[in-house]
């Protein structure tokens, strides 16, 4: 597949880097493009990933033809050069919204985000903050990030329990070792395994594999914090996890417009996650994608862009 928004390699043009230093203590490593003053799109990564993943889209929406849009894309605490807190208590998802709510604070002053953007585990911020903050957001897209309560519901079945056993892997304590292995190995077998998207696609490029690189090689004690932060897991005899979890209905309505995007051949997140959604979100637009993976961002970035400018423009 061949795109206008394939996935740059190193230092792409037109993208920015800097580090914004939060009120209470955490610094963020940013990556943006477009012009300060204007709206603003954020956008938030997950793992094995880190903000680089974003650049094609930052690059898209800054343009004035797809509304010239500040798009701000940070590396999530513990990933890149943010800072790294070792306590995995510190990952809990009160600490990461309490990030990005105070980075959109700094970056959109007194004006709410355009819309938050968010993928995988940048997804299960989106979701706390914009059930918590809703006032910081005109809308959300979500892409192949569960929502806390469909995942919560289908954690209790062994289907989805073997589907997410790779989340106990990951807190194990030599996780981070075992991970490096063999030029990151296990790593790779993130992106190969989760429904062949990165073959059949061609997106994993040695370009874009030397960035992901030089992201772990700093590193990769914060993204498997996350992990370790974490009840909403499969249970072990010696840790109930998700089986000892109820979360209140008011934990999980979003009353914002929403965009949920979902790669349907999602091997460690299946359709299954996208079932009731409209339950909690009353101002639901679903998009199924039927030839895509978890990896649908690198994919078929011209698909996201697609669906998330006709949202971005659409009546509220």
């Amino acid at each position: 597949m061949t795109s206008s928004l394939t996935t740059p390699g190193l230092s792409p043009a037109g993208i920015d880097t800097y580090t914004v230093d939060l009120p209470h203590g955490i610094r963020l490593s940013c990556r943006a493009a477009g012009e300060r003053g204007r709206p603003v799109l954020v956008f938030l990564h997950g793992f094995p990933e880190a903000a680089f993943a974003w650049d094609a889209l930052l690059r898209h929406f800054s343009k004035p033809e797809h509304g010239g849009y500040r798009c701000i894309a940070p590396n999530l605490r513990g990933f890149e050069h943010s800072s790294a807190p070792a306590d995995p208590a510190l990952y809990r998802a009160k600490h990461l919204v309490a990030d990005i709510a105070a980075l959109i604070a700094i970056e959109s002053p007194g004006a709410r985000l355009a819309a938050l953007v968010a993928h995988d585990w940048g997804g299960a911020v989106a979701w706390n903050l914009a059930n918590q903050k809703p006032e910081l957001i005109e809308r959300l897209v979500i892409i192949n990030s569960p929502h806390p309560g469909t995942f919560l519901r289908e954690l209790q079945k062994p289907k989805q329990q073997d589907h997410s056993a790779y989340m106990n892997f990951l807190i194990r304590p030599d996780a981070e070792q075992l991970l490096a292995q063999d030029d990151f190995r296990r790593l790779w077998e993130f992106f190969t395994n989760m429904g062949a998207g990165a073959e059949r696609f061609g997106w994993l490029t040695d370009a874009v594999k030397a960035q992901y690189r030089a992201v772990w090689s700093l590193g990769l004690t914060g993204g498997c914090n996350y992990y370790r932060a974490s009840p909403l897991r499969p249970p072990r005899p010696e840790d109930p996890a998700a089986a000892a979890i109820t979360l209140p209905r008011e934990m999980l309505t979003v009353n914002l417009p929403t965009l949920v995007v979902w790669g349907m051949q999602d091997t460690a997140l299946p359709p299954e996650l996208i079932e009731g959604l409209d339950d909690y979100l009353p101002q639901l637009k679903l998009v199924k994608v039927d030839d895509a993976t978890h990896w649908i961002v690198h994919e078929q970035p011209e698909l996201i862009a697609k669906e998330i400018g006709a949202f971005l423009l659409s009546k509220k």
